[in-house]
Formats: structure tokens, sequence, C-alpha cells
């Protein structure tokens, strides 16, 4: 998973970070508000941790422009020195969606950040799972469609699953190339496209068809769904 960090005080952000690579996640560190929503135009992230007192602005002030002008329904922590109870309401109410009181202790802040992961992103172990006529098949790497069914590699198969799995949701370039390929992997931009290419031929995701993807500009790819008023 990747997961934003934004705090000001350098100690905290170390150990914030140091505690989510521990955990095995990827993280994106932040010390100010708009370098955060500068990247939240045109990054993905899976979580959010985010401090109260900041140089140019507030936790709940981010969580509040998250929900209401990018309406993205990631899961958002909120960390703080505040401990009344008219802070903790203020902070769930601004759209954040656990409240951790400083100084944090690591086991609980592991605990939640799996929590809120575990809620927002569950995992399935189902064989198989279904996406409107597109049928994924875990053991044999394939889909199923309109009476077709098609073989995929690894990663293929991976980033198909990721793609319908977030469907209607902008996935950045990084973001994609680090959940197939890896954090450290070397992964040259056209690898992705040409993955991206032969999707949209082997199971019909092109524009004009029902399901299809969607390439944004310098930002990355989203899955288009079909409108449910149609």
């Amino acid at each position: 998973m990747r997961i934003a960090i934004l705090e000001d005080d350098l100690l905290q952000l170390d150990m914030l970070s140091q505690v989510v690579s521990a955990m095995g996640h990827t993280y994106q560190s932040y010390t100010s508000g708009a370098a955060l929503q500068k990247d939240l135009r045109r990054d993905s992230f899976d979580l959010l941790v985010l401090d109260w007192e900041l140089p140019d602005t507030t936790g709940p002030a981010i969580a509040r422009w998250i929900r209401q002008e990018l309406r993205q329904e990631l899961p958002i922590l909120i960390v703080t020195l505040r401990s009344e109870e008219a802070d903790i309401v203020e902070g769930l109410s601004s759209g954040a969606d656990d409240f951790m009181v400083k100084p944090l202790r690591v086991a609980e802040l592991k605990a939640r950040v799996h929590a809120l992961l575990r809620r927002a992103y569950p995992v399935s172990t189902e064989e198989t799972q279904q996406f409107g006529p597109y049928t994924f098949h875990r053991s044999e790497l394939s889909v199923q469609f309109h009476d077709q069914r098609v073989t995929l590699t690894h990663r293929e198969f991976a980033l198909a699953l990721l793609l319908f799995q977030n469907a209607g949701r902008l996935l950045s370039r990084d973001y994609l190339r680090e959940n197939i390929w890896g954090y450290n992997a070397q992964v040259l931009s056209r690898t992705l496209d040409t993955h991206i290419s032969r999707l949209r031929q082997q199971l019909q995701l092109r524009p004009g068809s029902t399901y299809s993807i969607l390439a944004v500009y310098g930002l990355g790819y989203r899955l288009e769904i079909p409108s449910t008023s149609s």
C-alpha cells in the first residue's frame, strides 16, 4: 500500500515513516499541506496520515478539502497533541476516519493503520472475483467475459485486477508501477503503457466499449465503468 504522511515535525515524520515502512508499505512524506494537495491532484495513495497543526493549514482542513473537492474515499488518520472531546469531534467531522493523540504508541499506530487499510481494502481470498461480465480466475490467471476466456501473464492479471478493484478511480503511473512491479523496480513508462495496451486489446477495454481503460495525460489510468443511469 502507498501511504502519504503529512507532518512538519521532522522527528515525528521520521518515526511515522519508519513505522509505515516496517509494516511493508511504501510512503511519501510531506511537511506542508500545499505540497500534499498538489500531489493529491496527480498521484494516488491508499491512506493518509495527517498532523493537525501545520505551517500553512490544518489536518482537518485537508480532510475536508479531500472529501469536498477531490471526492476521494481513501482512509484518513489524524494525529495531534489535542485530546479534548471537541477536538476529536471536529477531526472526525472533517472527514477523517480515525484520530490518535500524541505521543503516539507504535503498536497502537500499527494496529490503527492496519485496521483502516483492512476496512477500506478487504483482501479477497476467493478463487474467482466478478465485476459485471468479467470473471477473474485467480489460479488460472485468466479472465472470462462474453463467453471468452483469456489467459494472462502474472503481471497482466495483477494489473487488470487492480484496475477493476479500483474502477472509477484514477490510479497514477507511480501507483501502478509500485503495486505491480515493486517499489524498487526500475520500470520504464513504456513498459506500463505496453501492458495497458495489451489489456485493452485482450479484454476489449477500448474506448467505446462498455468497460474501458482511460488514459489521463501525464497522470495515469482509470477504468471507466458503465453509468447506472444509462
